[in-house]
C-alpha cells in the first residue's frame, strides 16, 4: 500500500497532460495515467503503474505496478503485479486474474472463482469519524455569512436613515423589483467579463467582480429589511425590524437547497427594490406601501 503515495505524487505531476496521458518510467514499463475516460490494458500489453481519475479500467494484459482508481469501476482479467486501490467504484476479478498485492476498495470486490489475490482484501476507509468536519465547515461558512450580512445590513440602514421608507415602498412593487433585480444580478457579472476582454476595461472588470459579494450582500439585507417591515409595522425601531427579517432568512439558510434558493431570491428581489427606490428618489416620487 505504500506505493499508493508514490502513485499520488505521479498523478499530480501528470495532471496538466492530455487525456489519456503516458509517462516514461526509469528503466521500466510506462506508467499509464488517465484523467477522464477508459484506461484499458489490452491482452499482451504491459504497462507500469496505472492511475485513472474518472472513467473505467479493464485490465486484460499486465500492470507491472499498482492500479489506483479514484472514480472508476475496475475489471481485471489479466495480471497486476502490485496493489489494486479503488476509492469509488466496483472491483471485479474474473477467472484467471492475478493480483500479487492487496485489493483495497470501498465496496467488497467481486472475486470470481479462479482469480488469485496474493495479499489481503481490504476496505478503503472513508473515515466517518471525520465527517463532522464537513458539518463544521458548513456551519462556519453560515456563521461567517450571517455576521457579514448583519454588519452590512445595520451599517447600510444606519447610513440610509429615513430612506428606508422609500425602500419599503419600492418593495411593494414586485414586478419592477424582480425585473431590475434579475438585470442587476446577471448583468453586472456579464459586464465585468466583457470589460476584462478590453485593455481599458480591465480595472473596471476586476473592480466589479471584486465588489459583487458586497453588492449581493446589500440586496440580501434589503430583502431582510422589507421582510421585517412586512411583519413589524411602525413605530417599531428600524434595527429590530431588520433583525427580525435577517433572523428569518438566516434560519432558512440552514435548510439544504431551500436555503440557496431563498438566498438567490432575496438577493434578486433586494437589489431590484434598491434600484427602484433609488430611481424613485431621483425622480422625487413616492409610492404608498400597500398594507
Amino acid at each position: 500500500m505504500r506505493r499508493v503515495f508514490t502513485i499520488g505524487l505521479l498523478s499530480i505531476a501528470l495532471l496538466a497532460l492530455a487525456t489519456p496521458a503516458w509517462a516514461r518510467g526509469d528503466g521500466g514499463p510506462e506508467a499509464f495515467v488517465v484523467l477522464s475516460g477508459r484506461a484499458d490494458v489490452l491482452t499482451d500489453q504491459r504497462v507500469g503503474d496505472l492511475v485513472v481519475f474518472h472513467g473505467s479500467s479493464t485490465v486484460d494484459g499486465t500492470v507491472d505496478g499498482s492500479l489506483v482508481a479514484f472514480d472508476a469501476p475496475v475489471v481485471i482479467s489479466g495480471r497486476v503485479n502490485g496493489d489494486v486501490v479503488v476509492f469509488n467504484g466496483q472491483v471485479t476479478l474474473r477467472s484467471g486474474a492475478v493480483v500479487t498485492g492487496d485489493v483495497a476498495s470501498r465496496d467488497a470486490p467481486v472475486v470470481v472463482p479462479g482469480a488469485t489475490i496474493g495479499g489481503q482484501t481490504r476496505r478503503v476507509e472513508t473515515d466517518p469519524r471525520w465527517d463532522w468536519l464537513g458539518w463544521i465547515g458548513r456551519f462556519v461558512f453560515w456563521l461567517a455569512v450571517s455576521v457579514s450580512t448583519l454588519v452590512v445590513g445595520l451599517l447600510m440602514l444606519w447610513l440610509i436613515g429615513r430612506g428606508t421608507t422609500g425602500i419599503a415602498a419600492a418593495g411593494a412593487q414586485l414586478g419592477p423589483s424582480i425585473l431590475w433585480g434579475l438585470l442587476v444580478s446577471f448583468g453586472l457579472p456579464i459586464l465585468a467579463i466583457f470589460a476584462l476582454l478590453t485593455v481599458v476595461g480591465i480595472p473596471l472588470g476586476f473592480g466589479v467582480l471584486t465588489a459583487l459579494g458586497l453588492i449581493y450582500a446589500l440586496g440580501y439585507c434589503v430583502s431582510a429589511w422589507i421582510l421585517g417591515r412586512a411583519i413589524l409595522r411602525k413605530p417599531t425601531p428600524w434595527a429590530a425590524t431588520f433583525l427580525l427579517g435577517w433572523a428569518i432568512l438566516r434560519v432558512v439558510a440552514l435548510i439544504p437547497i431551500l436555503g440557496s434558493l431563498v438566498w438567490f431570491a432575496a438577493v434578486v428581489f433586494g437589489l431590484g427594490a434598491l434600484v427602484v427606490a433609488i430611481w424613485q428618489a431621483r425622480k422625487g416620487r413616492t409610492v404608498a406601501v400597500v398594507p
